[in-house]
């Protein structure tokens, strides 16, 4: 982390100007070759092997970087987040070579397969080479234009650390506490943004539940076995402040609605009290500011609670037939538990091993192989 440049003593002139100055010169200096030299390590991985030495337009902001953005990974996030790619390409990227995802577990998020993932990842890095497009740190008056794409990076880094795509813990508290961290950066960076105080409500609320989400030996508890006494009281009603703030003005974002939706399941005094009739509701409106599948998906469990789940299945069933969430192993989940509540266990049985085959986190196997063996006593 860069060193911040500071003014000399509050009380006026320092005592020696002469070498007050010079050591604030050497440290600003410092500061700039270590932000250089970052940037230059990085770039080589945002360009194609046989393209590495081709060179790259470095332009320099009106504005030192560190007083736009002061945090270097947050910097290097809205430099990779550049408008002249794909939102898909920008968050791929950024993902890849600031966070260290594995192109593995990019495509696991985006719900494509690892080779389709790798190819689309080698267009965008031949794109910059192409179009020569400027890798730079943005000024202040560009960071709007990259906000939807840094949102979406730190959305997702803070997916894979809420639910690990892989490995033997449900949860990454890394990847959490520093998609966060980010967030709080952006809500202080810019905090005008409602989409911004919307991600950070979002994260703050669903990771409340953090230390109830697994027992003593690390399996797998569903929303409605866990201890909401647990829970982190002080980060829902940030979380609650901030939905507030958010709904208000305008029709709300994307991630103002998925923070409210979090946010009724974690109010809720128990699991049976639930306002699920409202929950469909805020889903109705998600769908219509963010039309997604995975939305689409997450929404049957509240229309089963409300009509049942035999709509509910005839819900999954349409989205499974579209064949979007074909990788997506939260449908055949979501499909075997209806078709259990409906008492068609066979089918249920089937749904579940479709599951198991799409799921690479172990806690989630184990739960998953636990409703396949017994979902009746589940």
């Amino acid at each position: 982390m860069p060193r911040p440049w500071r003014p000399g003593p509050a009380t006026g002139i320092p005592d020696n100007p002469a070498a007050w100055l010079t050591t604030a010169a050497k440290r600003r200096a410092t500061d700039a070759v270590r932000r250089e030299r970052t940037l230059r390590s990085k770039l080589p991985l945002l360009l194609e092997p046989v393209e590495a030495e081709a060179e790259v337009a470095l332009d320099e902001p009106a504005v030192e970087p560190q007083d736009v953005v002061p945090d270097e990974r947050l910097r290097l996030i809205f430099m990779c987040c550049h408008p002249a790619l794909a939102q898909e390409a920008q968050e791929a990227l950024t993902l890849r070579l600031v966070c260290g995802a594995t192109t593995a577990d990019i495509a696991r998020a985006f719900l494509v397969a690892e080779p389709t993932m790798a190819a689309r990842m080698t267009r965008a890095k031949k794109k910059i080479s192409a179009a020569r497009i400027p890798l730079r740190l943005p000024g202040a008056a560009e960071l709007p234009d990259r906000l939807r794409a840094v949102l979406g990076v730190v959305h997702l880094l803070f997916t894979a650390g809420h639910t690990a795509p892989s490995g033997a813990s449900l949860v990454r508290t890394d990847l959490v506490d520093q998609s966060l961290r980010l967030a709080r950066m952006l809500r202080e960076l810019m905090p005008d943004e409602r989409e911004v105080r919307g991600l950070l409500a979002l994260l703050l609320v669903t990771d409340a539940r953090r230390a109830t989400r697994v027992d003593v030996d690390g399996r797998l508890l569903r929303l409605e076995d866990q201890d909401r006494s647990l829970w982190d009281r002080s980060a829902m009603a940030e979380a609650h402040d901030l939905i507030v703030d958010g709904l208000r003005g305008g029709r709300p974002g994307r991630y103002v609605l998925q923070a409210a939706i979090a946010s009724l399941y974690a109010e809720a005094p128990s699991f049976g009290q639930t306002d699920w009739p409202q929950i469909v509701t805020l889903y109705d409106a998600l769908l219509s500011v963010w039309p997604s599948p995975v939305v689409a998906l997450n929404r049957t469990v509240a229309v089963s609670m409300v009509s049942g789940p035999a709509q509910a299945l005839e819900e999954v069933v349409e989205l499974e037939m579209g064949g979007r969430l074909a990788r997506y192993q939260y449908l055949p989940a979501i499909k075997a538990d209806l078709l259990h509540r409906l008492g068609r266990s066979e089918e249920a049985s089937i749904a579940y091993r479709q599951a198991l085959a799409l799921t690479g986190n172990d806690a989630e196997r184990e739960f998953l192989a636990e409703r396949l063996a017994g979902p009746h006593r589940a």
